[in-house]
């Protein structure tokens, strides 16, 4: 009860009220009243004698606390070791909470949330342990995105992602793609990342300077060796890069198609590899010095870890057995 309806009922006790007309006046069931009174009011025995509402807030806001503090923060011992264990791998407090779903369906002695496990991470009584670098973005607080100034980009001859063939969006067709761009230190390189959406294969190539020209050069390092049936379409953000996109459609007949302004779920799954990349390469990474052994090291790696939603399957597994299939090949 909050202390306004403690207030409410001192005052109708002391009218004479009973405990059915008062749990009616506050939306509440008689045997909740009965039960405040009896908790929180000032009693003799089993009985109360009256009801003071700030003493009554006090001891039940005491309770509460007590009872916060006798369990575990984060469910039990068991609950704990595994979390930590898992945190230690760079598995995410998402990927943590659902497999334990999974291995203990039955189980809620092993149930956990998310947000229950970011909570511990990010408890400021926790500030020394520094649980936030196991995560992938290594962030000491978590904070509220503000988004960023939209930068309006012409782009000739662009094409919504709401006019993209069906079948790309029900992932049944192999060479479906998404790209983006990751910016390095100062602005003056990045990397050029694809995204296969069927297979989850991820690629990405170095761009010297952030210019069309440049994601144009990369794209065609990337798409060029496959056969046309693994490159038929790719997905874009707005960004000034991909304003020659029609070159990659002369040259290697890949459509291009547009997300939404500030519709990163639209691209949902080369947004989360370039998560991943930035793991191995964080915001400000100079990649001028990055080595291309080290770009495909990291790309192997990306590629040759099982994934869930291909029955653990690598992506380099499902995408190899696709192109063994192809003309080409």
């Amino acid at each position: 009860m909050t202390q306004i309806e403690r207030e409410l009922l001192s005052q109708w006790k002391k009218e004479g009220l009973s405990n059915i007309e008062c749990g009616r006046r506050l939306g509440r069931d008689k045997s909740t009243i009965g039960r405040e009174l009896a908790r929180n009011g000032m009693r003799t025995w089993n009985k109360y004698d009256f009801y003071e509402p700030l003493h009554a807030h006090n001891w039940a806001l005491e309770r509460q606390e007590k009872v916060y503090h006798s369990k575990h923060p984060l469910k039990n011992k068991d609950v704990f070791s595994y979390v930590m264990s898992k945190l230690r791998n760079s598995w995410s407090p998402e990927q943590i909470a659902g497999r334990l779903d999974i291995d203990h369906h039955n189980d809620p002695h092993w149930h956990i949330c998310s947000e229950t496990i970011y909570a511990y991470i990010f408890d400021p009584q926790n500030k020394e342990k520094k649980l936030w670098e196991y995560l992938r973005r290594k962030q000491k607080r978590r904070r509220k995105q503000l988004g960023r100034k939209a930068h309006r980009v012409r782009i000739p001859d662009r094409i919504s992602i709401h006019d993209r063939p069906k079948e790309v969006d029900a992932r049944v067709e192999i060479g479906h793609w998404e790209g983006d761009s990751i910016v390095g230190k100062g602005h003056t390189n990045g990397l050029h990342t694809a995204y296969e959406r069927v297979s989850s294969l991820t690629r990405f190539e170095r761009m010297n300077r952030l210019t069309a020209d440049e994601s144009v050069r990369a794209q065609l390092i990337i798409y060029a060796p496959l056969p046309k049936e693994m490159r038929k379409t790719v997905t874009l953000d707005n960004g000034s890069e991909h304003t020659n996109h029609m070159l990659i459609k002369s040259q290697l007949g890949i459509q291009a198609y547009f997300a939404d302004s500030y519709a990163s779920w639209q691209r949902g799954g080369n947004e989360n590899a370039n998560l991943w990349i930035r793991y191995y390469f964080p915001k400000g990474t100079d990649f001028s010095i990055i080595s291309d052994e080290e770009l495909r090291d990291v790309e192997r790696e990306l590629n040759n870890r099982p994934r869930k939603r291909l029955g653990y399957q690598t992506p380099l597994e499902v995408f190899n057995n696709y192109l063994r299939g192809c003309s080409r090949y």
